[in-house]
């Protein structure tokens, strides 16, 4: 039961500090997973992101369950899945109760544009982590950049570009072992 309330109580806690969203979530969560409980590793946190990216639901929350998964089963996925929305769900009542009462103040205006300015501070250094972890050879690059060009001129879901570069990858990784053993 204490490993349950562990898992519950590290989610609570990045979730309760984390705004923007799943991306936002990830420097913090490289921190606490990764460095301090190492429950996972880097590239686990990576894969973790990235088949979440193509599932249904919320990123953070898909991303808490496969963690809590792997540390601690059935039970895990309940914890990490708790304390992910438990700070979700005190904040949101809270600001719902008195934000109609406080969104002309100038201050808490303010205090939004400064929120944001740091959340996306926090996923550049993401992407430029994701970058040097994911970005291995060419045709790594060539991936990236026909995806990121395609996704600003087209309307094509990125669920599509997910499955389609996992196929790249798969066949040209499966091409060089081939060629490696001939």
């Amino acid at each position: 039961m204490n490993n349950f309330f562990d898992i519950y109580w590290t989610f609570v806690k990045i979730n309760a500090v984390t705004f923007g969203g799943g991306m936002a979530m990830l420097p913090i969560l490289q921190k606490e997973i990764v460095q301090n409980k190492k429950w996972v590793s880097d590239e686990e946190v990576i894969d973790f992101y990235a088949l979440c990216q193509g599932m249904p639901g919320i990123v953070a929350v898909n991303v808490s369950a496969l963690i809590g998964y792997r540390k601690m089963g059935i039970l895990g996925v309940i914890a990490a899945g708790l304390g992910v929305i438990t700070p979700s769900i005190i904040i949101i009542t809270i600001i719902t109760s008195f934000l109609s009462n406080f969104q002309e103040i100038k201050v808490v205006q303010h205090a939004f544009k400064g929120i944001s300015i740091g959340v996306t501070a926090l996923i550049f250094n993401t992407v430029l982590n994701l970058w040097k972890k994911s970005i291995v050879d060419k045709l790594c690059v060539i991936i990236f950049f026909i995806t990121f060009i395609l996704m600003l001129t087209t309307n094509i879901s990125p669920v599509l570009f997910v499955i389609v570069g996992a196929f790249v990858g798969i066949v040209a990784k499966e091409r060089s072992i081939r060629n490696w053993y001939t």
